[in-house]
């Protein structure tokens, strides 16, 4: 089978020519025709290098694109262009700098020679960051799980089917939230452990911010049942605190209605025209291999 690894990359060049040597450690022994597509996500210092420890992996491209669009409409994006201009049967989005580790592309592969052409999530079961990331993220996914109701576990390290690819580019809230938009559309997903690495160079670019911002834009996706579960919410709190209302009793209804405020703004990121357009912001395209 045609597996495509996609890898959204901002300024990490270190860390894409070290994953790039380990992914074709890993799969030596695959007997499949696995090729990489990388989308420079307009990064200010050079992405192209000497990548010569490459021979197991089929063909290589660097796709530079005009302007910095951010992490989740990288990965919507290249799945677009490959979708459209690749022949492929699975496409594997992974992070560019260690954190999701080479060595577990073979199970993906390995899951999905039987998966009967379901795609494959990779569930986090250990993580790698410090103890006040890893409660803010079980955090996140507690204040996912009660607003939305949906248990969203795994991140971009994924293994998709050429159906499901099509189906997320038919959605536009894909141009806003990978890991909310594929929980959304595909129902029945073949589950694998997966271990969060360490990134080969440097400090972890997820910020206490920007993971509330990847919590909210997830949340987003399913807004609808977070109007109606805030709703009941605020029905029942308010005849709870109805005979002891105060400031400090209002607090939970106030971060409530700007946590409303914040998913309508992120939802505004979703653009189905912006998303059709995407590849227009390619600038050129470096074939390494």
């Amino acid at each position: 089978m045609k597996y495509v690894i996609l890898i959204p990359i901002y300024n990490d060049r270190e860390s894409l020519k070290l994953l790039l040597e380990n992914i074709n450690s890993e799969i030596k022994d695959l007997n499949h025709e696995i090729s990489i597509i990388v989308i420079n996500d307009a990064s200010s210092q050079q992405i192209i290098d000497n990548y010569s420890n490459i021979t197991n992996i089929n063909s290589l491209e660097i796709i530079n694109m005009k302007e910095n669009r951010g992490h989740a409409r990288c990965i919507a994006s290249g799945l677009k262009y490959i979708y459209e201009k690749k022949d492929f049967d699975f496409v594997i989005p992974m992070d560019g700098d260690g954190e999701d580790r080479p060595e577990e592309i073979k199970n993906f592969i390995q899951f999905s020679e039987k998966s009967n052409d379901k795609s494959i999530i990779g569930e986090r079961v250990k993580r790698s960051e410090s103890l006040f990331f890893k409660i803010c993220y079980h955090f996140h996914k507690f204040l996912t799980f009660v607003f939305t109701g949906q248990s969203i576990k795994f991140g971009n390290f994924t293994c998709l089917s050429k159906l499901t690819v099509k189906k997320l580019l038919d959605e536009k809230s894909t141009w806003n939230s990978f890991s909310g938009s594929l929980k959304k559309i595909e129902k029945d997903l073949v589950s694998i452990s997966s271990i969060r690495g360490k990134r080969y160079f440097g400090p972890s670019q997820m910020s206490f911010f920007n993971l509330l911002k990847h919590s909210l834009s997830i949340i987003s996706v399913f807004r609808k049942t977070v109007l109606i579960r805030s709703a009941l919410f605020i029905v029942f709190y308010i005849l709870l605190i109805k005979s002891y209302a105060s400031v400090i009793t209002s607090i939970p209804l106030v971060l409530l209605l700007i946590m409303i405020y914040s998913i309508s703004s992120l939802a505004l990121r979703e653009n189905i025209d912006e998303f059709e357009k995407s590849l227009e912001n390619i600038h050129d395209i470096d074939k390494v291999k």
